[in-house]
Formats: C-alpha cells, structure tokens, sequence
C-alpha cells in the first residue's frame, strides 16, 4: 500500500473517532438530561403521593410515642407487629411537626420499588433540598439496612425514621445500624389510649409509683366521667390494635391472620422452621389461650409437639420477640435462648380470643392484660409469692373482685389488683387502672 494510501485511511480513522466520540457525547448528554427528568418526575410523583396520605391523615388522635420522633437523632427507627399504628404516627408526625420542612413519606411495598433502588431516591431527594425522609415497611425491600447505612453516612443534612413490622428482621439489621440508628418499640393501644381514641375525654399517663399512692383518686376522677368496667371490657374483646376502627366483626380474624402471618413468615426467615413444626406452634398458642396461667414443662411440651427440648426454648424465645407471646423469668437467672421461662402469656387478652374465642381462661386474660400493660416501661419478673414481681421491688397479685389477701399477707410493698372493681382501698386496686400506665 502507497504512503498515500496509508495516510488516507488513518485521516479516515482519525475523522470516524471524533464523530464517535462526539456521537457518543451526545448520547450521553441526552442520557443524562433524560435521566434528570424521569427522576424529577418520580420525585414529583413519590411528593404527590406523600402529600395526598398526609392531606388525608386525622390528627385527632395522636399518640403521645410522637414526641420520640423529635429527637435530634439522624436516624430512628419504629419496629411493631402489622397494624399497631407505625404509618399513621408517621404521617401524623408529617403533617404536624414537618408542614413547613422539606419532606417526604414513601413506603417500599410501593411497586416502584421492585425496580428501583432507595439509595438512588434519596440521593435524589437530597440534590432537591429535602431534609426528611420517612421511609415505612423497610422489611419489603432486601437492601434496607445497608442502603440506610450509606445514606447515613453520606448525607449529614439528612434525617431518616423507618418503620418495619417483621420484628424479627429488623432485629437482625440492627447490626448494619450499629451506632447510627435509635430504634424503639410502638405497641398496640394501652387501655387508656384506646378510651382516648372512643371517647371525648383525653386522661394523661400516670406513673406506677403515682397509681400505687393515690389510686383512689385517680379512679374517684375517671369513673366520674366514664364507665371504666365498660370500656375495660370492650378492650380486653377488641381494642389493642387501632384497626378495630374499621369493623370489629372481623378484628379478630385480622388479628389471627397477623399473628399467622408472623410465625409462617418472619420466623422461618430467622431461623430453620419445617412447616410441621409451624403447625405445632400454632397449637401451643391454643394451649396457652385456654390454660390458667400457663407455667411451661419444657420436657412435656417437647413430647407432646415432637420438638426437641432446645429448639422449643429458641422457638418460644422467637415468639417472644416478635410480640406474639410474653413470659415472666425467675429473677434468679440471666436470660438466654436457651433459658425456660416461668410463665408464658400470649402478648394481649385479644391474642387469646383468636385462639380460644369463649375458652379463655379468666384468670390468664388478667394476668395477661396486666402483663401487656406493664411491660412495656417496667421490668417483671416471676415471684414464688404473688403473681408479678415488678421493677424487682412491688408483688402484685391477681384475681377477681372476691380475691383474698392470704398469698400476700403480711408482705410489705405487696398489692392486690382485682377485676370487677370500680375502685380500690388501700393495697387493692382495680385491675382496669393498670392501664393508664403508657
């Protein structure tokens, strides 16, 4: 070939270069425009739907568990079972305390993100100027706590909260959140909220120490207002979860299907569960439902399900975590996975009519509302005298109205709470008052 020839084709080279390189700017360029307002038009649709949930979210009822939302930590998580309430504080913590800020809800069961990432929304969000970013059913999207945790660290200028309902799951990522994430607990309504929530009347918390010392008059103001054996006794039927709100006929079929949904989901993804033993664990909510208070032999309980001794006591410490039972442990004794516990109580009086409908036991439906009630601020442990050790200082024990002092007499710090009771003279006192606690 002439040198003429091969100067030629390289000019010819050297000019398809640069119009594949100027092609390829282009293309670029335009992918990038492009890619700018798709993601502002995702933004903008991800704002709508944020404003639309929060135009439409009553603020009648808050609770007062908000006030954690306000705190000056970067990232706050909210874990509870389905339904408790988790989307509604947050879109009411939205509406009244982030009005003027730049803020936004998503939930990752939104089918946009089957395909999308959250990393990428975020960072989207933050180049527009947002602030606050609530991010609810974390437990639906794979990624979540690393996604967090990147977010975290790259954007100082940016609070999270999350929320997520498979408790379990969330206890797990917490190792990814290690030292950035604030994670608290939203239970189910406590007595008080949930006249609060049916009522006219607002009644503030009261502390263990003020119920104990001035009972009398607290209940003396209460029942001046309203029946408190009544709506006692509407709660202990259908009142924990505030999705009672939307039919109470079938609130207790909802509430068997969360509970089903937690041991057939949540627990396998935590630990190794075959389905017969699925089964089986449904059957020992049963037996606890209808026993009077339920003091667990492991060895039995293993034979009688065909579940190895050790495994029982991991499964039953699961269930304790994700919120489906309670139990109460000898003070004695550390807690472990592998440690028995002295009582067992399905997590609320309404967990038990899932189960045993007109069965339950009456005696395990107190000890189980007083239970529910006072685990959530104070720490309870199993007594040889009495029924509750609380705070390893007070004895509490429970009956009915015709409950005598013979188990604690003589006791000091000791209390006898009974049902059936408007109100209560000295060391006796109604068991519907523990529910004014949170």
């Amino acid at each position: 070939m002439s040198l003429v020839a091969k100067t030629s084709k390289h000019e010819y080279d050297l000019y398809i270069n640069q119009i594949s390189s100027i092609f390829d700017f282009f293309i670029d360029r335009f992918l990038y425009i492009f890619g700018y307002y798709i993601n502002q038009i995702i933004m903008k649709e991800l704002f709508e739907i944020s404003e639309k949930l929060v135009e439409n979210t009553s603020v009648k009822f808050v609770r007062d568990r908000i006030q954690l939302l306000d705190s000056p930590d970067r990232l706050i998580g909210i874990r509870g079972s389905r339904g408790v309430g988790k989307t509604t504080l947050l879109l009411q913590f939205l509406k009244t305390s982030l009005k003027n800020q730049k803020a936004i809800y998503v939930s990752l069961d939104d089918i946009y993100f089957t395909e999308n990432r959250l990393i990428d929304v975020i960072d989207e969000f933050v180049k527009n100027g947002g602030k606050y970013i609530l991010i609810d059913e974390v437990h639906k999207y794979k990624n979540w706590a690393l996604e967090l945790k990147n977010a975290y660290d790259r954007y100082p200028e940016l609070k999270m909260i999350f929320t997520g309902s498979s408790i379990l799951k969330i206890r797990l990522s917490n190792s990814d959140l290690s030292r950035r994430a604030v994670v608290f607990s939203l239970q189910g309504l406590s007595l008080r909220e949930y006249i609060n929530l049916t009522g006219h009347k607002t009644y503030p918390a009261v502390s263990l120490e003020e119920l104990l010392n001035k009972h009398q008059d607290i209940a003396k103001s209460i029942r001046s207002e309203i029946k408190p054996l009544q709506k006692f006794n509407e709660y202990m039927q259908t009142g924990y979860f505030p999705f009672f709100l939307e039919n109470r006929n079938t609130y207790l079929q909802k509430l068997k299907e969360t509970i089903y949904l937690t041991i057939e989901a949540d627990l396998p993804s935590v630990a190794e569960i075959n389905f017969s033993n699925i089964s089986k664990l449904k059957h020992l909510l049963y037996l606890i439902s209808t026993s009077v208070p339920f003091k667990p032999n492991i060895q039995k309980l293993s034979e009688r399900t065909g579940i190895s001794r050790n495994t029982l006591k991991q499964y039953i410490h699961l269930l304790i975590e994700a919120r489906v039972i309670g139990a109460l442990f000898s003070s004695k004794r550390g807690i472990s996975a592998l440690t028995k516990p002295e009582k067992i109580y399905l997590y609320h009086p309404n967990h038990m009519l899932c189960f045993a409908e007109q069965n339950a036991n009456q005696g395990n439906m107190r000890e189980t509302f007083f239970y529910n009630q006072l685990s959530q601020l104070y720490h309870l442990g199993y007594t040889e005298k009495g029924d509750f050790l609380v705070d390893w200082k007070y004895i509490f024990e429970i009956g009915g109205k015709n409950k005598k002092q013979d188990q604690i007499r003589g006791m000091n710090d000791a209390f006898l709470v009974l049902d059936g009771i408007e109100s209560g003279y000295k060391n006796e006192i109604p068991l519907w008052l523990f529910g004014f606690l949170y």
